[in-house]
């Protein structure tokens, strides 16, 4: 493709962005999946430039608006990105939007006097709101200061990069350098990560779908944050353990993983289709000791009828997603599932009833990707409140249990954040259950829901389209 006919290709692929209520890197993968034409360097360079534009939203709606043109259109940002982030002249622009085969259309006069407005400009101007310049949404400024401090600055810069690339071993099939020297024979580069010990950091982008070492389980894709948050499980061969919200099964496998194919996991979800595409992750990891379990709601009588028989809990509860806006830039801006008014209520109530299926001396772990106070340590605290049969057991004598050496954190709390572990923001709490009965056998964990609680089978399918 010519660089003309890739500029088109981006300014299509942002607009089906635009108008299609799902993430941005599900409507990407459609989008190249219908156009199998598109060589690989050009699908690279087309997948880059589109999330370099989306990671600058903010910034460039604020200089498209500077330079008196009506609105951001994707056309206009790729115009303003071109000009701004690449330091392209107008010569340059012009011939690029030529109007010719496979180019963009020829600037309108709208179009012209925004170029000429914005050349010479770089991205950043001292009149620039700082909201703006981190990219900060309204919605979420005031809740993101709370919980952030004086880091707020520091940590949404940081969230402005793109996530690296890390992969988890699976310990059943590799280690850490056995992993390295095969990825290796892929020319992959890959080193330990700093606080997983089952983590490597992989040097760029390397396409790992056809790697051996991919397929067949030595490795797979996940954050060193998500890594930390089933390390904290501190799951033991034979245990029973329930991945209450498991998803795509990444934390399903780890925990699995780390017992060794002992023990039973049981991977819970209100949407069933996710625990089918996970069962092809279970197959290629070689792990037998996972049984997938789809659930109606997070009161379902399933529940019930295993009160107490679990030795963990994993709650990776449904949140914001504030914590994974490296790699999710469009997340920001479009709110394709519920906000945080459902959200809140809803990590409760799942909370509550997922509770119920902690034995005496089990631990019920509370976790997301959220960096909102709110979703974490006052959900944790709201639940100590009204459940007296739990205490919080400390990360540091979860880590000196497992002898994973010092612990990420101090505090009570798994608390990660980008700017400070360079992982994605990741929240968790351990909550173990004091080994004599609690005082009250019955609790409102066994009551359906009330009037005006939240249906989390809809909310579930919000956040999944």
């Amino acid at each position: 493709m010519t660089p003309a006919a890739r500029l088109q290709a981006v300014i299509d692929l942002l607009t089906e962005i635009d108008e299609t209520p799902r993430p941005a890197d599900a409507v990407m993968s459609a989008y190249f999946r219908n156009r199998r034409y598109i060589g690989s360097k050009d699908r690279t360079a087309i997948a880059q430039m589109a999330y370099a534009i989306l990671r600058r939203h903010a910034r460039l709606g604020w200089w498209i608006e500077r330079g008196g043109y009506e609105r951001a259109t994707p056309r206009a940002r790729v115009l303003a990105y071109l000009l701004l982030e690449e330091n392209r002249n107008a010569g340059v622009v012009l011939e690029m939007f030529s109007g010719g085969k496979f180019a963009p259309a020829r600037l309108t006069d709208d179009e012209l006097a925004m170029v000429g407005k914005l050349e010479c400009h770089t991205m950043d101007h001292p009149d620039m709101p700082e909201t703006v310049r981190v990219e900060c949404p309204e919605w979420a400024e005031a809740a993101m200061r709370a919980s952030l401090g004086d880091r707020f600055g520091v940590e949404m810069e940081k969230l402005l990069e793109a996530a690296p690339l890390d992969l988890r071993i699976n310990p059943l099939k590799a280690n850490q350098q056995s992993a390295i020297k095969a990825l290796a024979k892929a020319q992959i580069t890959a080193e330990t990560t700093r606080w997983s010990p089952l983590g490597l950091r992989v040097k760029g982008r390397p396409p790992l779908g056809s790697v051996d070492a991919f397929k067949d389980g030595l490795v797979e894709i996940q954050d060193e944050g998500s890594q930390l948050v089933a390390l904290a499980v501190a799951p033991k061969p034979g245990h029973q353990v329930v991945d209450f919200c498991a998803g795509a099964g990444g934390k399903t496998l780890a925990v699995a993983a780390l017992m060794k194919n002992k023990g039973r996991v049981v991977a819970c979800d209100v949407l069933d289709k996710r625990l089918k595409r996970a069962a092809e992750r279970f197959r290629r990891a070689g792990l037998h000791n996972i049984e997938a379990h789809p659930l109606t709601s997070e009161r379902d009588p399933w529940v019930k009828r295993h009160k107490r028989k679990f030795d963990r809990v994993l709650v990776d509860a449904p949140c914001s997603g504030t914590g994974t806006w490296r790699r999710n830039p469009d997340a920001r801006w479009r709110q394709l599932g519920p906000g945080l008014e459902q959200l809140l209520p809803l990590q409760a109530n799942i909370l509550d009833s997922a509770a119920r299926l902690v034995k005496p001396g089990g631990r019920l772990i509370y976790a997301t990707c959220s960096m909102l106070h709110d979703e974490n340590e006052a959900q944790v605290e709201a639940f100590l409140q009204t459940h007296h049969d739990f205490i919080v057991k400390p990360v540091a004598e979860v880590w000196a249990e497992e002898e994973a050496g010092a612990p990420p954190v101090e505090g009570p709390y798994l608390r990660l954040t980008p700017a400070r572990h360079d992982t994605d923001g990741f929240f968790a709490a351990v909550l173990e259950r004091r080994a004599e009965e609690s005082v009250s056998e019955e609790s409102v964990s066994d009551v359906g829901l009330e009037q005006g609680e939240v249906d989390p089978v809809e909310l579930g399918k919000a956040i999944d389209a």
